[in-house]
């Protein structure tokens, strides 16, 4: 059993931020932090996605953390490239995602993902 902060942190993998700003960005996304993750839910996955997608627009839109995130042998440029890369493809995702509460949710955005 892993819970959904735990299910977060894997998706936010060797990005560093503390528990209770990943509990905020769960919180805000209609998850409880330590509740069990359901891997079978839709809806749980894709509010894990959007948590995921709200920390890494944080780190896109603040030129200071992202120079904490490079390493010596990358360029902040390129660290940028790759998250905003990051950023679209999870954007892509959450959009067709289906709600569980719904079957066709994501059908209709197919035709305008890119």
């Amino acid at each position: 059993m892993i819970t959904n902060l735990q299910r977060l942190e894997m998706e936010t993998k060797g990005i560093n931020i503390e528990q209770n700003e990943l509990t905020v960005h769960l919180l805000e996304n209609g998850l409880q932090p330590h509740d069990e993750y359901n891997a079978t839910s839709s809806t749980s996955k894709r509010n894990i996605y959007k948590s995921a997608l709200s920390i890494l627009e944080g780190i896109a839109n603040n030129p200071q953390t992202m120079k904490n995130y490079t390493i010596d042998d990358t360029s902040v440029s390129y660290f940028h490239n790759n998250l905003i890369t990051r950023i679209h493809d999870l954007e892509r995702k959450i959009r067709v995602m289906q709600d569980d509460d719904t079957k066709d949710s994501g059908n209709f955005f197919l035709l305008f993902s890119n």
